[in-house]
């Protein structure tokens, strides 16, 4: 994958492209920079209609690209009606509003939420596992055909092909040269993405066949999105001191970003400081709930369905969630579970989900208005699980944000911002910006609004103010579009960086203890704030690097340790303070098994994930450990 090419020396393209890839929906937004005037202020940010199957025999463009994708039966793709403008699905594979459709009538033919589990590290990323089916409970008929699987990494790499082809029949039907391969793209992803999440991230977007790729944090491109918008403006709603709290909450994780307005030559600057840890928590959840109220219901009226329904009935309740937390929402939405034959239940089941019923349900059960002092309940992993979805234990994100302004106080307080004024231990956010589908609702926005004005209030400060905000379906895309302009100096940039520091374990040399290991180190390698493309040589003392056969390499990461610098050496630290990420195995080339004396330096690549360089004493030998499809380390 080549760099983006305002960056290679080659000339820019023509169109900047932001690519919001959501667990829900995505969007296609861009900037067409021919003749576009230097000296202009103001830049026009445009969004794609996509092309797509709406129902069979029917095409329609949409704004949006339901992050859904059904597979066919070989009868329905034989009797036709799913073409497209470019022509048939591949391999049966039909993305979009039918897909999304035909979930909850055939729910273990459709892959949904291919984007959280693109971000599962329990599982093989790369393995055909979707639709994913828990148990046998859950499968069609033993008579029915097997069902085809795709992997997270396929289905993500199917969107983007489906966008790819949307824009090339749109927008270079005359001229090969505007293909979207060859545009300059900036694709979102989720601040608390891991670095095998980025990586896989990229590689769809490889095997879409896009060459010039960039990755932006979904938060930091909604807060693009707002400077757009804002214009000019922008500098009269934020002032030198006010910390913005960014709360994204989309269809499979929750993000929280606090970002500094600080001033640099005389001018407002922006300065992400701290990221929240990765959630999966967002409208997936909610739409469980609501089917087990649902499914509740229905147990006590005599009638049951089995896990195939309800993984139906999960569906279902998303696309009524989505009408009742819309505008001018039903007071009720009729929902409707296919039967199973005489299995269980032979004909339709029918019932409702009431708009008061979802109010209660959503807003007291995953926005409850707790005090600052509330913290997220944290469970004992089990011993044995089913390999599914790592679901955040405690589903309430009020609680989650309160952890998080604690937890990430030091890290943004400074001269920028007066975030450690209150004696409660709180960061106190003078600014508040809302992203992702399940901020669309008013009712949601305002929830979390008073729960942090009620922070604010006790303790004694003044209450955040809501910064306007407009079309969150298309916020990321155009913030990223946006941000792919400031990169030719068309915009403002947000400072940020890496979102945690990093550190890789050291073995210590000590003597053996029967039943105790060599305790671990903790060597700061990447501190948080590192800028993408740097190259950080690791100071201190040589280390022995094992070449010549298997190694096992442990990483560490916090999003809280703010001050680390690189080269600092940790011999102990507070369970909170540092995270242990997925162990890396290699074998690092050797003549024989030995321990070579090495200096470490580490790269930030373009894309957001991290290289680490050993370099040998003698004859200037270089290996590389990095991040790989299936987190395991890799040779030079």
């Amino acid at each position: 994958m080549k760099r983006s090419s305002d960056d290679s020396g080659a000339a820019p393209s023509r169109f900047v492209v932001g690519i919001d890839l959501g667990t829900t929906n995505s969007a296609l937004a861009y900037v067409d920079t021919e003749g576009l005037d230097e000296r202009a202020t103001g830049v026009a940010i445009r969004t794609l209609d996509v092309p797509q199957v709406t129902a069979a025999g029917t095409l329609e463009p949409r704004p949006l690209l339901p992050s859904f994708l059904y597979l066919a039966t070989a009868e329905e793709l034989a009797s036709g009606g799913f073409a497209l403008p470019w022509g048939a699905p591949p391999e049966g594979r039909i993305v979009g509003a039918l897909a999304a459709k035909r979930a909850a009538e055939a729910p273990d033919r459709v892959v949904s939420s291919a984007k959280s589990w693109l971000c599962n590290e329990r599982i093989d990323r790369t393995a055909p596992i979707l639709p994913w089916i828990p148990d046998a409970g859950m499968a069609a008929d033993a008579s029915a055909p097997e069902i085809p699987r795709i992997s997270p990494l396929d289905a993500a790499t199917t969107y983007l092909a489906h966008l790819r082809d949307a824009w090339n029949r749109t927008m270079a039907a005359d001229d090969p040269l505007l293909v979207l391969e060859q545009q300059d793209i900036f694709l979102t992803v989720p601040a608390s993405f891991d670095a095998v999440a980025r990586e896989l991230t990229v590689r769809a977007a490889g095997d879409a066949g896009f060459a010039n790729v960039h990755l932006l944090e979904e938060p930091q491109a909604a807060l693009y999105a707002w400077v757009h918008g804002a214009g000019e403006d922008w500098r009269k709603d934020l002032q030198v001191g006010d910390v913005l709290l960014v709360c994204d909450v989309g269809g499979g994780t929750t993000d929280f970003s606090v970002v500094l307005v600080g001033e640099e030559g005389g001018r407002l600057a922006l300065r992400r400081v701290a990221v929240g840890d990765h959630l999966l928590l967002g409208g997936d959840n909610m739409d469980l709930a609501l089917a087990f109220a649902v499914r509740d219901r229905l147990a006590r009226d005599g009638k049951r369905i089995d896990a195939w329904q309800f993984r139906g009935l999960v569906l279902a309740c998303r696309e009524a969630k989505e009408r009742l937390l819309g505008e001018s929402p039903p007071d009720s939405v009729p929902l409707s579970i296919l039967g199973r034959g005489k299995k269980l239940i032979g004909g339709t089941i029918r019932a409702a989900l009431e708009r008061a019923e979802v109010d209660a349900l959503l807003l007291d059960g995953f926005l409850p208005a707790v005090d600052a002092s509330a913290r997220a309940v944290t469970v004992a992993e089990s011993g044995l699980s089913e390999l599914g979805l790592p679901f955040a234990a405690d589903a309430a994100i009020t609680r989650h944000l309160a952890t998080f302004l604690s937890s990430h106080r030091a890290v943004a307080s400074g001269d920028d911002g007066d975030a450690s004024a209150a004696a409660d231990g709180l960061i106190h956010p003078t600014a508040l910006l809302f992203n992702g589908g399940v901020m669309q609702a008013a009712a949601m926005q305002r929830r979390v609004a008073d729960v942090l004005a009620a922070w604010a209030h006790a303790a004694k400060v003044a209450e955040p103010r809501i910064l306007p905000g407009s079309d969150l379906s298309h916020a990321v895309a155009r913030g990223a579009a946006y941000f792919g302009l400031a990169r030719r100096g068309r915009g403002v940039r947000i400072r940020g960086g890496t979102a945690r520091s990093y550190y890789v374990g050291v073995a210590s040399a000590m003597p053996a203890v029967p039943g105790k290991p060599p305790p671990v180190k903790a060597l700061c390698v990447v501190p948080f704030g590192v800028e993408e493309g740097s190259e950080l040589e690791v100071p201190g003392a040589e280390f022995g690097l094992l070449v010549g056969q298997q190694a096992r390499f442990r990483f560490f990461a916090s999003s809280t340790r703010g001050e680390d610098h690189v080269g600092l050496v940790l011999d102990e630290w507070e369970t909170t303070e540092l995270e242990e990420l997925a162990p890396l195995t290699a074998r690092l080339d050797g003549s024989a098994s030995s321990r070579v004396p090495v200096r470490l330096s580490a790269t930030v690549t373009e894309i957001g994930t991290l290289e680490l360089w050993f370099v040998a004493r003698e004859a200037g030998e270089r290996w590389k450990l990095e991040f790989t499809v299936r987190g395991t380390g890799g040779a030079p």
